[in-house]
């Protein structure tokens, strides 16, 4: 049995915290913390996925209005034991240069992109987190059909149950008007 190395055993008897993982530098790029655990993305990055990504950071950026940050592959701060990094987020604040991480309460809108390493993660365990968190918008991109037909699946935080409503299956043009005015051409979006 091959030991670990020091710094991925937990500083605590309880596990690790959020604040943690701005003490791990030989930690993975993409780390994060879920339910006080480490997840490290160890598998090799679909060129559909971060080109998703790349093109939706860039329209986000370009159609934000004052007011609004838009970043991606950040992590986000849900509570003591949650750090998830979604894909993409819209923010209310405007992170410094050595910022690690965005709090829950400044995200409007999360974003993942699914991929086959992450597919649970991002179907069930961050959309049930980000809610709780009253992160209010959440988008779900995917690969619908792996041969890059993108379809953006676009969710609405019903503030009573802090569950997403569906607002929305986009595979053309998507378009809305929360966190803010928003339009694009989804299949673009791996171009």
């Amino acid at each position: 049995m091959t030991t670990l190395p020091d710094w991925m055993n937990p500083p605590r008897p309880e596990g690790w915290f959020a604040e943690d993982l701005d003490s791990l530098p030989e930690a993975p790029r993409h780390t994060e913390l879920i339910d006080g655990a480490l997840v490290f993305m160890m598998s090799p990055q679909r060129n559909w996925h971060r080109r998703v990504i790349s093109q939706l950071d860039r329209i986000l950026r370009e159609q934000a209005p004052a007011g609004f940050e838009a970043n991606s592959e950040m992590t986000v701060r849900l509570d003591d034991r949650n750090r998830p990094e979604p894909d993409a987020v819209v923010s209310t604040v405007s992170l410094g240069p050595d910022a690690t991480c965005y709090e829950a309460a400044d995200v409007v809108l999360a974003v993942e992109v699914v991929s086959p390493e992450s597919e649970h993660r991002d179907l069930t365990v961050k959309p049930h987190k980000y809610a709780a968190a009253g992160i209010k918008h959440f988008w779900r991109i995917e690969d619908e059909d792996g041969n890059a037909s993108t379809v953006v699946h676009v969710y609405e935080l019903d503030g009573m149950t802090r569950t997403y409503a569906p607002v929305g299956i986009f595979r053309e043009t998507l378009k809305v008007e929360r966190p803010f005015p928003i339009e694009l051409d989804v299949q673009t979006l791996y171009s």
